[in-house]
Order: C-alpha cells, then sequence, then structure tokens
C-alpha cells in the first residue's frame, strides 16, 4: 500500500497549490489561492495537502469552525481535489488517510461538498461511493440548472417570443472589464429592495478578482439609451460558464432584459463551451427551491444537476 501523508496548506505552499491545481483533474479557478483569500479575513483556513514521498497527489480546499471542518463555506463547491493519475483504489486511501489525521486534530465533522460532475476535466464520482462506505449522510441536496449544449435543449416559444420583441428595440448587450455599474445601479440596489441584502462580494472585492482572473470572470450589461438595465456576471470555467450574478433594473424587468442577456450569452457560448450553469434555486419555503425561478430556467433550457451536500462524523 502507498504511503500517504496529511498536513496543513502554509502560506510557503502558494505556488504549488496553485500549480497542483492548475492540473488537477477535478479544480477550478476557485480553488486558486487567490481566489480563496479574498475573503481570508472571514474564515479560519484549514485547508489539506496529502503527499506521497513529498509529491502532491491531492488537496482538500477547507476551513475550520471549532471542532467541525467544512470544504470550503467560500466556496460554491469543493471536496478533494486530486491527480488524474490516481485510481480508485488510491483515492480511497488518500481519503481514508484524511479521515485519520482529522481524527487525531480533534474534527469531529466533516461536511462535505463536492464539485458538481459538469465542472471536473475527469469524473471524480469515486468519492461518492466512498462517502457513502464511510457512512456520509446526504443531509442537503441543491437543484442546480444547467444547459448541456450537446443535448437537445429547448428555449420555450414564449421566451423567444419576447425576446425577438426587445431585439427590435434600441437594447444592446456589452461585455465590460468593470464591474461597477452593474454592482451599483443594479445588483447591489434590486437584492436590497427585493429580498434586503447583499452580494456575496462587494464591488470592490468582485472587481479585484476580476482583474486576477480577467479570462474566469467576465461582465455582460444590457443598455437602453446608454442606461444601463440589467447585467450578469460570468464565471468562465474553460469547460462551463456559469452565471453568477443576473439582475435587472425595475424598467429592465418590464423590457425582459435580463432574459434578452441570457438567450444572447446562450448562443454567444454554445459553440464554446459544453455546459451553461444557471446555477440553483434554492428558497427557504415548504419546497425548498423558488417554483418560478425553476420554471424560468427550465424554459431557458436548463436541466437539473444536483449540488449535493455531505457530512461524515468523524
Amino acid at each position: 500500500m502507498k504511503n500517504y501523508t496529511v498536513r496543513p496548506y502554509e502560506p510557503r505552499d502558494f505556488e504549488a497549490w496553485n500549480g497542483f491545481i492548475g492540473k488537477a483533474k477535478n479544480a477550478t479557478f476557485l480553488f486558486h489561492r487567490d481566489f480563496m483569500e479574498y475573503h481570508k479575513d472571514r474564515f479560519q483556513d484549514f485547508s489539506l495537502i496529502v503527499e506521497e514521498d513529498q509529491k502532491w497527489v491531492a488537496v482538500l480546499p477547507a476551513n475550520r469552525v471549532g471542532d467541525d471542518l467544512f470544504s470550503h463555506q467560500g466556496l460554491t463547491y469543493g471536496g478533494l481535489v486530486y491527480d488524474g493519475k490516481l485510481n480508485a483504489d488510491e483515492v480511497e486511501v488518500v481519503f481514508t488517510n484524511l479521515v485519520l489525521f482529522l481524527k487525531e486534530n480533534k474534527i469531529q465533522n466533516l461536511f462535505y461538498k463536492p464539485i458538481i460532475s459538469i465542472y471536473g476535466k475527469q469524473s471524480s464520482l469515486e468519492m461518492d461511493y466512498f462517502l457513502f462506505r464511510k457512512n456520509a449522510v446526504l443531509y442537503r441536496k441543491d437543484l442546480n440548472l444547467a444547459i448541456d449544449f450537446a443535448s437537445d435543449f429547448r428555449i420555450s416559444k414564449s421566451k423567444m417570443k419576447h425576446f425577438r420583441r426587445i431585439s427590435e428595440s434600441d437594447i444592446e448587450m456589452r461585455k465590460e472589464t468593470s464591474l461597477a455599474s452593474f454592482w451599483d445601479k443594479v445588483l447591489v440596489p434590486r437584492l436590497k429592495e427585493k429580498h434586503n441584502t447583499n452580494p456575496v462580494h462587494t464591488k470592490e472585492e468582485i472587481q479585484s478578482l476580476a482583474e486576477k482572473f480577467p479570462e474566469n470572470i467576465i461582465q455582460y450589461n444590457a443598455y437602453l439609451e446608454d442606461e444601463i438595465v440589467a447585467g450578469i456576471t460570468l464565471f468562465h470555467f474553460g469547460n462551463v460558464v456559469k452565471s453568477q450574478y443576473g439582475a435587472t433594473t425595475t424598467q429592465g424587468e418590464k423590457l425582459r432584459a435580463l432574459d434578452f442577456l441570457f438567450i444572447n450569452l446562450i448562443t454567444e457560448f454554445k459553440d464554446k463551451v459544453s455546459y451553461f450553469d444557471m446555477g440553483t434555486v434554492t428558497e427557504n419555503n415548504e419546497k425548498g427551491y423558488n417554483p418560478g425561478l425553476l420554471k424560468q430556467k427550465e424554459e431557458l433550457g436548463c436541466s437539473v444537476y444536483n449540488q449535493d451536500f455531505y457530512s461524515l462524523a468523524i
């Protein structure tokens, strides 16, 4: 049996971590330290590195809260990230060693949020099996909606009818490098008005991240007579694009400007990526999801790809 050792991430590992993320089979730019550390003041980082004879074979982006370990609360998804050369038997041994390390470090529970299957360069579903074998509990499952461009996806007739109508007006889509206008004039005021909340990223944070990851964070806005009426912030993962934020002004809502942007972007990316991810429809109600939002995304051609959440008693 191979000899794997586990140790916590340290600042001196910054470059080596990013190098490993760049070639791992189930990693995205969200696991890059430049992205993870924009909110390092909010989380106690307890990311882990698994080595074989000092060669990195896996990492776990994670944060610690008391006696619990989360993979990672500041990221949309996480889970064990590993070298594509590892076979399933080796992944099981890596995970077993990681669990032993957590036990030795007085961790009582691991909360594990695996990457959605569409994001990996290769499948990493073996981890679902090993979580099951270790009696992990699937305690939450979110509906995540995405378009598979290889499928026979369809945008509803009503969406296309309104799209053609609005396209005949003076509305236009613009790709922009600054996210300030969307944050200041659309996203922040609309979230405050409709949900009394704020976006996860401040304007300064998202702009800084966009400058660090210019190929990955892209802003598209809709304008009517030079007045912004809607915007969508895309995260580009190579094989997948995700609408991380989307919002309209009151005028934009009447115009269906968000649908205008979505349909244009679906056309823009359908030959460039495999999936267009529109995110979850989770809501704190009896159903656990927002039926109107689910219908809206399905009418844009989306299907369901579940986001799972596991807990494992250590």
